[in-house]
């Protein structure tokens, strides 16, 4: 019986130790880091339909999305204005719940005096 015991450990030690060495070592975890594409922008046109420009070697891509494929609608060049350095702005509800948890904080701060 303590050889199954120790077998079955050897074997678990083993499945544990080589699917940390692939996730470690794995070329597809250094392909992940690397972004050749960033989504600059999308918009909703339906229930399960939407419209995202994708930017990838300097050159912008409008795409079609849908739960079932991807399609290429235009190719544009990346226009000047647009910097990828540029934080992109807040959305409405982030400025809101921002401002809120700075009042929030402020009243705590006064509060404890």
């Amino acid at each position: 019986m303590l050889q199954v015991i120790f077998g079955l450990l050897l074997v678990l030690a083993a499945i544990v130790g080589i699917a940390w060495f692939f996730r470690r070592f794995s070329m597809g975890a250094m392909l992940g880091r690397i972004q050749p594409a960033r989504v600059v922008s999308g918009v909703m046109v339906g229930p399960h339909e939407r419209v995202v420009i994708v930017e990838l070697a300097e050159e912008w891509l409008v795409l079609g999305v849908t739960s079932r494929n991807v399609n290429l609608l235009k190719t544009m060049p990346k226009p000047e204005g647009s910097d990828a350095g540029q934080p992109a702005a807040n959305p409405p509800f982030a400025q809101w719940l921002a401002t809120a948890m700075d009042k929030a904080r402020k009243r705590q701060g006064d509060g404890d005096k």
